[in-house]
């Protein structure tokens, strides 16, 4: 964070000070939720939770190093009181990018420039792509895992100083009005819209509502700014209609102003294809796992061409980009032979499908003994009244695309079992287990050399940890890197 004294971070959150001896004293730490994150010189933010009071570990923060607390009522150590701690600490943040962008004009590819990134999937990811390549254009900052709520933005936001070239926001939603709140925390001076799917469809209602969440970002988008926009997904594309920004269309549809074209997906999952931009073409090929990784790519390329960088440059950072984030396809080679890809970090019927379509790439499917194909697959959770009806079509797809053996994690996943029987599964070939351990004895069990497992789920289905068990088992071998 950059130097600011006690007396102007009051002033940036609205608070009063409260026992504090010097309102000169300046911040020189972080600034932190977690009071055992506390490091000298640092700030910590009390927030009220379900379980626990921020307050009652004021006192503790302060003998920790913070210089203060910021919070809601007086706490008996030296404190900023505000009336809100949280939309304090949203506007703490923003008084810190204003003052970053201050003096260095609106060219953002020459002053800092604040990217914001938002979809119904593949935001982790990206936001991982975005920071390795556009790291050698300065200092960056990005969001470790996925801190894109109304507490993990500021938290990103405040690990900028003065040196930051480069601010990458991550920006979730689960209603109309939180990524306009997002935004004004972390104004953006280029937003990325992945997709709009299905993801949190129980919260937001349809799909109609998700997309003017999203498109909140590129409302929030200044004239000089641009806005990156899917051009292979009609919704997101439609968003352009919606920002005074330039628009930047990326995709493999002709019509895209970036764009991949002669997309191959080789025996390791990873896609190559050629670059093409208005500058210039080039070729690349990814290291991550995934067809979809592609479009995430593309919409990297399209950051980075605003910002200035030429093609070639663009694919050859594409392909060093390794992945940074875990349980997503993330893949592991276990010793005995076994392949482990780990996607359960999120779940939603766009993700699944494709997931289940690079998981039938995967595995050498001429010879039955060269390896099988396994999908074991979890809940995919806050999908409202079409929850039956998706689980059930990602039984009949993992059918279609010929997976070797399916396997339904928990009773919210009987409908994936119960799709791939109703489609002419397969005698055993698909079977529904009612919990993690039943469904990893069952897998040790049968495994063999050569065999390719795919976990996929959402985050609280829990697979994700029996993907680590998996990763872990028969030879002990290691958990490998997240997409």
């Amino acid at each position: 964070m950059i130097a600011m004294t006690l007396a102007e971070l009051a002033a940036a959150t609205g608070g009063t000070l409260d026992a504090v001896p010097d309102p000169g004293r300046q911040v020189t730490g972080p600034v932190v939720v977690d009071s055992r994150e506390v490091e000298p010189g640092g700030v910590f933010v009390a927030r009220a939770g379900e379980e626990r009071d921020g307050h009652d570990y004021a006192a503790t923060a302060v003998e920790a190093g913070a210089v203060a607390v910021l919070a809601s009522r007086p706490v008996g150590v030296s404190a900023v009181l505000v009336d809100d701690t949280e939309r304090a600490f949203g506007a703490l943040a923003r008084a810190v990018v204003d003052r970053l962008k201050a003096g260095r004009g609106d060219d953002a590819t020459q002053g800092l420039a604040v990217v914001g990134v938002t979809g119904s999937s593949g935001k982790t990811t990206t936001k991982d792509l975005l920071a390795q390549v556009l790291e050698p254009r300065g200092p960056l900052v990005a969001p470790p895992g996925s801190y894109n709520t109304e507490v993990g933005v500021p938290l990103t936001v405040l690990r900028a100083d003065d040196t930051t070239r480069t601010l990458v926001v991550e920006m979730g939603a689960r209603g109309v009005g939180h990524i306009d709140y997002l935004c004004g925390i972390a104004a953006p001076d280029i937003g990325v819209v992945l997709n709009v799917g299905s993801a949190h469809l129980g919260e937001f209602g349809d799909r109609e509502t998700i997309a003017r969440a999203k498109s909140e970002l590129v409302t929030a988008l200044p004239a000089q700014g641009t806005a990156v926009l899917n051009a292979d997904d009609q919704v997101v594309r439609r968003m352009a209609d919606a920002t005074l920004a330039r628009v930047l269309m990326v995709g493999e549809s002709v019509h895209a102003d970036i764009r991949a074209e002669d997309v191959r997906l080789g025996p390791s999952g990873c896609a190559s294809f050629t670059l093409v931009t208005p500058e210039g073409s080039a070729e690349t090929t990814l290291r991550l796992v995934g067809e979809h990784q592609v479009s995430n790519a593309l919409a990297v390329a399209g950051v980075a061409h605003a910002l200035g960088t030429p093609a070639s440059e663009i694919a050859a950072r594409l392909g060093r980009a390794q992945a940074r984030s875990r349980w997503r396809m993330e893949v592991t080679e276990r010793p005995d032979g076994v392949t482990v890809v780990n996607d359960a970090y999120n779940a939603n019927p766009e993700s699944m499908r494709a997931a289940l379509k690079t998981l039938a790439t995967m595995a050498p499917r001429a010879d039955a003994e060269a390896g099988r194909t396994w999908a074991v697959v979890g809940e995919m959770l806050e999908l409202g009244d079409s929850s039956a009806a998706e689980h059930d079509a990602i039984g009949r797809l993992a059918v279609r695309l010929n997976v070797s053996r399916l396997v339904a994690v928990g009773k919210g996943a009987r409908a994936v079992h119960q799709g791939a029987s109703l489609e002419g599964s397969w005698d055993g070939e698909s079977v529904a287990v009612p919990d993690a351990d039943a469904a990893y004895e069952l897998l040790e069990r049968e495994l063999r050399a050569g065999d390719v497992v795919l976990l996929k789920s959402s985050r609280d289905a829990g697979l994700r940890h029996l993907g680590d068990r998996l990763a872990t088992g028969r030879g002990g071998a290691d958990a490998g890197g997240a997409s």
